[in-house]
């Protein structure tokens, strides 16, 4: 089931993120229909449970509308922009219970796989058209890959909130990486990279390597490593995926050992997550 980020995943959704999206979505429903108060604060965020399993079941309806070929304008891509569409949409839908929001949770994810595979089916060509997405155009499977790393995200949280296991494991932060590298670019700081000129080398430990150049206040991605990097980061996977969604300090995990950092420029491994804003 592992993925690499150098993999470019093209045709129907691959079964393996297929299944990753089906059983992360199971896992989710899980953990809703096993509490029987959504007004459970989730830690660090404004929302309680109830509220972000809203939020999830509408983004994968979204998702799943997206991937149907339907228009959905929500936001233009800036955190403001998409924290004022995740508030309207909120307030505009009621539904609070965990079992009918676990439901819709599991349903849509299915809705959007179906809608995929019939997609697949409609175009000829490798990936089909590019879908205008919150954070940019996408095939769908970088879609795809955007719907699990956003189900991933929530599901740690509803885990925190509810003291249970979360699900994100190495194989499903291999899948969530061609999503990570597509929107990369777009979530950069520009006052942060302003004045810095540096090749970075990421390292999955087992999984992903891919680099990031910056210079001149561009940043480039690529899905291999640049042949002399500055500063090679080793990092655990799913640190590097709690990380860079903003759930875990990074400095908390050097503490614990899960980043090595090493090369001409080591000490710049530290300020690597704070040059993005998480999506």
């Amino acid at each position: 089931m592992q993925r690499t980020a150098q993999q470019d995943i093209r045709g129907p959704v691959p079964e393996g993120l297929a299944r990753a999206i089906r059983e992360t979505a199971g896992d989710i429903a899980t953990l809703l229909k096993d509490t029987s108060d959504t007004t459970v604060p989730v830690p660090d965020s404004e929302w309680t449970v109830g509220e972000a399993a809203a939020h999830l079941a509408l983004a994968n309806e979204l998702m799943a509308d997206l991937a149907a070929g339907r228009q959905r304008p929500y936001g233009d891509g800036t955190t403001q922009s998409l924290a004022e569409a995740n508030a309207q949409s909120l307030a505009a839908f009621g539904e609070r219970g965990a079992g009918p929001l676990a439901s819709m949770i599991t349903e849509q994810a299915d809705a959007f796989l179906d809608a995929t595979d019939r997609a697949a089916v409609a175009d000829e060509s490798a990936v089909g058209p590019e879908l205008v997405t919150p954070l940019g155009p996408m095939d769908r499977n970088v879609l795809a890959s955007y719907l699990l790393t956003h189900m991933l995200g929530h599901g740690y949280d509803f885990a925190r909130a509810l003291n249970r296991p979360h699900m994100i494991d190495r194989d499903r932060v291999g899948l969530c990486m061609p999503f990570m590298l597509s929107v990369m670019p777009r979530v950069v700081d520009t006052a942060a990279v302003a004045d810095l000129t540096i090749r970075y080398a990421i390292r999955l430990r087992g999984g992903a390597a891919f680099g990031v150049s910056l210079g001149d206040g561009a940043v480039q991605v690529a899905p291999t490593p640049p042949d002399r990097p500055d500063c090679t980061i080793l990092i655990d996977p799913v640190a590097f995926l709690l990380i860079a969604l903003g759930r875990r300090n990074p400095w908390r995990a050097i503490g614990q050992g899960q980043v090595v950092a090493w090369g001409r420029k080591p000490w710049l491994a530290p300020r690597f997550p704070t040059l993005f804003t998480a999506p």
